[in-house]
């Protein structure tokens, strides 16, 4: 069946339409457009570095302004290249990808999923999400849940408020446009008390979604929170909206 299926749909590239030997691959051609994230980085933030600063190095953000998440990690750059791998799947619906994304996401994320007790997606708000009719950061925790075995649960964090796209706003504006925006159901408090806790979202922008996720989960008892994401922008240059 499935080689009937190759016949109807041949497998192609997740970044081109170039043939490859399986569905969920990057043609040779494309693994260099694609900058994945490694040491140096920020210790909070993962900002790259240009060259190793020191242990627990801070970026200059993170030095003048803690985050309220613990530590934040992605596996490649968000460029105009790698921006087709996520709107393939956050708006075209392209789910052949989510194994090499959740592979590329655990490597990144390996020492801060060492010891998490919970993958918590970021959750969109019940209007956004009939309109999408899928949440892409949970098909991420997933794929990241099954090769690190460490629970994905959903059912955690809410949006109490739809939020306007953060797309074109400055780093001020977003913080403004998701403050207060999500909750800790009542019914998982008592499960996070203490808790090691990794949000999980497509791309970190400014943060200022994964700081307000953040917040929530910590004023409800949580004790460390991480963030973990597909992509990461390094250059405001490269974000398209």
């Amino acid at each position: 069946m499935t080689g009937l299926a190759d016949l109807i749909w041949p497998p192609i590239s997740l970044l081109s339409y170039a043939p490859v030997s399986a569905h969920g691959q990057l043609a040779p051609e494309d693994w260099s457009k694609i900058v994945f994230l490694d040491d140096p980085q920020c210790a909070s933030c993962g900002f790259p570095f240009d060259w190793p600063p020191g242990e627990g190095a801070l970026c200059g953000p993170c030095a003048a302004r803690a985050p309220a998440f613990d530590t934040a990690r992605s596996a490649f750059v968000y460029t105009p290249e790698s921006r087709r791998l996520i709107l393939s799947l956050k708006h075209g619906g392209r789910v052949d990808g989510l194994a090499a994304f959740g592979g590329w996401m655990h490597r990144a994320g390996r020492a801060m999923l060492a010891d998490a007790d919970y993958l918590i997606p970021v959750p969109l708000h019940p209007r956004r999400l009939r309109q999408r009719r899928f949440n892409q950061s949970l098909l991420l925790a997933q794929s990241v849940a099954r090769l690190s075995g460490v629970a994905c649960d959903a059912h955690i964090l809410m949006r109490r408020r739809p939020t306007p796209s953060q797309g074109g706003q400055s780093a001020k504006g977003r913080r403004r446009n998701v403050a207060g925006a999500f909750a800790v159901r009542d019914a998982a408090k008592a499960r996070i008390q203490g808790a090691h806790l990794i949000l999980i979202d497509d791309v970190y922008t400014t943060g200022a979604t994964l700081e307000a996720c953040a917040r929530a989960l910590k004023r409800a008892g949580a004790a460390r929170v991480d963030a973990l994401t597909l992509a990461r922008v390094v250059r405001t240059s490269d974000v398209i909206t």
